[in-house]
């Protein structure tokens, strides 16, 4: 029986391949932070795309870059309207959380106060009292944590400066990139990627934005209750929440229980208040908010929200998480834009202005 031989090539052409997936799969590893930075930029920049795009339009003769700028220096300025708008509250509750924490250490060491009250009732303050030792082996430890900490906090800085440049550039210099990619085909093909990438960008706006705001009034009227409540640090705790609210399914719960047990420490009737409120809050932005602001952005089904998150945390931890319902929707959208071409019903998907998103039309055929 006569054997085939390999060519040569085919060998060497196989071994090179190996080699450049091992080297694609190391640079992937080792840039992994910076590919991180790029793909939030990317998602912030199909978010401000639109605006720069109606700026150019309507504004005459308005350049691109200059449109670019003048998005970017609007949004820098509502960032940092929003930042201010908690700082100042913030920096005024740290201040006095600094004033009053010595005496605070004082009522939790003689069981006084909410906080001395909760240990004596739970035994913790006498647990803390016989380790003593242990505690303060612990706190010396944590010096290393602290510059670590510090590390991470000069990190993220240089991440967000990072994140805000690639957006830019992105937004200036996408649809020339675009462009250039869609003249290596042809012209049917070329509309059709327009069409599902407008859809995907609709999405991913939607998205961001609608759950920027329903954060925003979480926060907000977290505030509120808890002001009125008398709980202290009601602004560190409301910004907590407004966070915690950006994470979708168990942010909401996290947020409401943190918030909660701090209102019980102060007070019963504060505790109280505070479960009403978020009971109430939750049923109505379950069934209110969220269905007005993203049902138009994002349809999708709770099963394949509830996948997609747990998905997204394994792979990418809590930017997964925030990044998972908007990822979902676009592969929703390129899914549902395959299955009507194979059904033989391309799939009309909205232009700007269009409102008649997602009708499918029967294509007519060409002989």
């Amino acid at each position: 029986m006569q054997t085939r031989r390999v060519p040569v090539r085919t060998i060497l052409a196989t071994i090179g391949l190996v080699l450049a997936a091992y080297v694609g799969l190391q640079l992937v590893i080792e840039a992994r932070r910076v590919l991180v930075w790029a793909v939030i930029a990317l998602f912030f920049a199909v978010a401000l795309y639109p605006a720069v795009d109606a700026v150019e339009r309507r504004v005459t003769r308005c350049h691109r870059s200059v449109a670019t700028l003048m998005v970017f220096l609007v949004a820098v300025v509502a960032v940092g309207a929003l930042v201010a708008l908690f700082v100042t509250p913030l920096a005024q509750e740290g201040t006095r959380l600094a004033g009053r924490l010595p005496h605070m250490i004082e009522d939790v060491r003689a069981g006084r106060g909410p906080v001395g009250d909760l240990l004596e009732r739970t035994h913790a303050l006498r647990y803390v009292q016989q380790h003593q030792e242990q505690i303060r082996s612990f706190a010396t430890g944590l010096g290393t944590p602290a510059l670590a900490f510090v590390r991470s906090a000069a990190t993220t800085l240089a991440g967000v400066v990072t994140i805000v440049v690639l957006a830019y550039l992105m937004v200036l210099e996408g649809p020339k990139a675009v462009d250039g990619a869609l003249k290596l085909v042809d012209e049917a093909r070329a509309a059709r990627i327009r069409r599902v990438g407008a859809e995907c960008a609709r999405t991913v706006t939607g998205y961001l934005t609608g759950n920027l705001l329903i954060s925003v009034i979480c926060g907000a009227l977290t505030y509120v209750v808890l002001l009125i409540a008398g709980v202290p640090f009601a602004g560190l705790l409301a910004l907590f929440v407004a966070i915690a609210d950006l994470i979708p399914l168990v942010g909401a719960t996290l947020g409401a229980v943190v918030a909660s047990l701090a209102a019980f420490i102060h007070s019963i009737p504060a505790g109280i208040a505070a479960v009403v409120f978020f009971i109430v809050y939750q049923q109505v932005e379950n069934h209110l908010l969220q269905p007005v602001i993203l049902s138009r952005a994002v349809k999708l089904n709770p099963l394949t929200v509830l996948l997609a998150i747990l998905v997204a945390v394994e792979v990418a931890g809590i930017l997964g998480a925030l990044l998972a319902i908007p990822v979902a929707g676009m592969i929703q959208v390129v899914l549902r834009d395959i299955w009507a071409h194979r059904e033989g019903r391309p799939l009309r998907l909205p232009m700007r202005g269009d409102d008649s998103a997602g009708e499918p039309e029967r294509a007519t055929e060409t002989k």
